[in-house]
């Protein structure tokens, strides 16, 4: 007997709770998206500082 894609199987449930979580408190996973999207963005522009102090500008 093989054993079932374990990685495919809880792929699927997270984005079944994704979906859920959205459905259930929309204002609270907007919340998160965007906390997420700031993170994101202050790296990429402390990256982006980095190198732009690195090469002399």
């Amino acid at each position: 007997m093989s054993m079932p894609p374990v990685k495919k199987i809880i792929m699927w449930l997270v984005v079944l709770f994704a979906i859920y979580a959205i459905v259930t408190s929309p204002d609270q996973a907007a919340n998160i998206v965007k906390t997420a999207w700031d993170i994101v963005w202050t790296g990429v522009t402390n990256i982006a500082t980095f190198f732009n102090r690195l090469i002399g500008n």
